[in-house]
């Protein structure tokens, strides 16, 4: 396995859904983008933009599970865009845990809520951070 690989994580959303890069070889990961989706489907054409550009050899997409890790509706929608994914651009999908990873971006930010936030993206884009980051420690 190298260990040089790059890495997209998403925060998958109904409305929004953020992005993060990150590299194996630093174990860091940085937020990059969010952009908009209708029900939790996206503009295909800005992530396949993305993954041109960024050329990721693994994507790894946020898990929402309830606090005591069984799955809600989220999961499934989550587990579907993930699987999309993989099917539209053939490149491997992880699944990462994402349990308080928004609150935790609030908190980082200093904000209570999305609707504190001027810029909701910018939220979405940080929990796509922390999810590659939870991800990256685990490795």
């Amino acid at each position: 396995m190298s260990t040089a690989r790059t890495l997209l994580g998403f925060d998958f959303g109904m409305k929004n859904i953020g992005i993060a890069v990150g590299q194996e070889l630093t174990a860091t990961a940085n937020p990059l983008t969010a952009i908009k989706a209708r029900d939790g489907i996206p503009d295909w054409s800005q992530i396949e933009k993305l993954l041109k550009e960024w050329q990721p050899d693994l994507l790894i997409v946020g898990l929402p599970l309830n606090m005591d890790g069984t799955e809600q509706e989220m999961t499934a929608a989550a587990k579907r865009f993930g699987n999309r994914l993989n099917g539209r651009f053939n490149i491997p999908v992880e699944w990462q845990d994402e349990r308080l990873t928004t609150y935790e971006a609030l908190d980082q930010m200093g904000i209570r809520s999305k609707m504190d936030s001027r810029q909701r993206s910018d939220v979405d884009q940080l929990s796509a951070q922390l999810i590659l980051q939870s991800w990256l420690n685990q490795q």
